[in-house]
Order: C-alpha cells, then structure tokens, then sequence
C-alpha cells in the first residue's frame, strides 16, 4: 500500500502495555494506617477476603489507597480527541508523537455509520439522534475530500523543503495522533465518571462519542486487572473516590 495515500479509519486504538495494577494494591494502601509495616502481609493475600474494605473505601470516597498502582496504555485516536483527553491532567502523564520531528502518517477519522451525526435541543439540554443515509454520504465524501486536499498541500511542503513545524499547520483535527498515557486507578476512574455516558452513573456525563471510544477500552482493560475496584466503582454509581 502507497503510505502517502490517505487511510479512512472509523474506530481508535488502546493498548495496555504494561502495569503494575491489582485489587490487592488497595488493600495494602488503605491497612497501612491502621496495621503500619503488618500491612505488608495484604501483599500475597486473596484480595476476595477483602471485598467489603473495597466498596467502603469507595463510597466514603477515601481515595488515596486507589493511588498506588500504575497503566501504561498505548492510544491512537484523531487529534481532537487528545485535545479533550489531555485535560486531565492530575494523576496522568502523556508523552505525544510529534509533528516537529516527524512526518506524519495520513491516517484521519470519519464516522462509522453507527456514530450519532444530528445535535437537536439547546446547550444543556441537547441529545444527538441518527443520521440520515444522505447526511452520512456528506459527511463521508465532505471529509476524504478534505483530508486529501490538505495533505497533499502538507506533501508538496515537505518536498519544497518546508520544515515539517510549519507544514503540518494545514493538517486537520481529524488526523490520527498517537501517544502513550499513564495513570492510576482514582485518575482513569475520574476520567471514566466524565468520558462515559451510563445508566449507573450517579452524576450524568455527556462525553463526545469518540472520547467515549477510548475511554470504554481503557476500561475494559483496568476491569480486568482490577475486578473488584471496577465492581466498587460501578456499583457505587461510577463516581471517582
């Protein structure tokens, strides 16, 4: 495949590369105030034992024990998701890919079928409907259109000698950025509470759909390290600690 011809893509990327991350991590945070070094025997035990210290500490929001572990996930999305991810900022770190020192790679977003395309009612209040087979033809051919205009003019800037800082200026927000983001169990659940929109949360979230995407990868990857901290949090109406 021609790498300088345009890929469409419908879907994000999330990979968990690597972890430090289990209930038991919770267990020996919290029993260190009462048990000081003794808490260190909560290190080789069956975290199930402790199921309820775990839901306690979730509902009365006693969050520092859920501080000490670590995710490293791998994410390639459209730029203007990262835009919205990155205000997260307490508990996380990023590292971006950069256009200064690279040449980016032509890969940009346009709506899967399914992705809701119609906002109807007021700031607040709003919901997003359906979109019509017409109105997703638009968007499709509006946007590849788009997309390969403007890197083409990034191309025939490279080729004059532009430097790429400058060049990728005509780049769109619907380009494909990578990076590699790390938190810990409170900061992705606070994340989760606001990039997902369900029927436990206690407080409502209203998370543009392509966020959302990542965030319900990166929680299917965390439930399965954290089982029971997941199960706390959802049952305790998917608020952050």
């Amino acid at each position: 495949m021609d790498e300088s011809q345009p890929r469409f893509l419908d879907d994000v990327t999330v990979e968990l590369v690597k972890h430090s991350a289990s209930d038991t991590d919770v267990l020996w945070a919290a029993r260190v105030s009462t048990a000081g070094e003794q808490s260190l025997d909560e290190i080789g035990k069956d975290p199930e034992r402790s199921t309820g210290l775990i839901n306690y500490l979730m509902r009365d929001r006693h969050g520092s024990p859920f501080e000490h572990n670590s995710m490293t996930f791998f994410v390639s999305a459209p730029i203007f998701v990262f835009r919205e991810f990155h205000r997260h900022r307490v508990g996380w770190s990023y590292n971006e890919e950069s256009g200064r020192y690279r040449e980016l790679q032509p890969n940009f977003y346009i709506p899967g079928v399914e992705r809701k395309l119609v906002q109807e009612g007021r700031p607040g209040k709003y919901v997003f409907v359906e979109g019509t087979e017409a109105q997703h033809k638009v968007v499709s051919e509006s946007m590849e259109a788009a997309y390969r205009q403007s890197y083409a003019a990034y191309q025939e800037m490279l080729e004059a000698g532009v430097a790429r800082e400058v060049a990728r200026a005509v780049l769109p927000v619907g380009l494909f950025s990578s990076m590699y983001a790390t938190c810990n169990a409170r900061s992705l659940m606070h994340f989760l509470s606001l990039r997902t929109k369900s029927e436990q949360a206690r407080v409502p979230s209203f998370p543009q759909r392509e966020i959302e995407m990542v965030a319900e990868k990166m929680e299917a990857a965390w439930a399965e390290l954290m089982p029971l901290t997941h199960a706390a949090f959802v049952a305790n109406g998917r608020v952050a600690p």
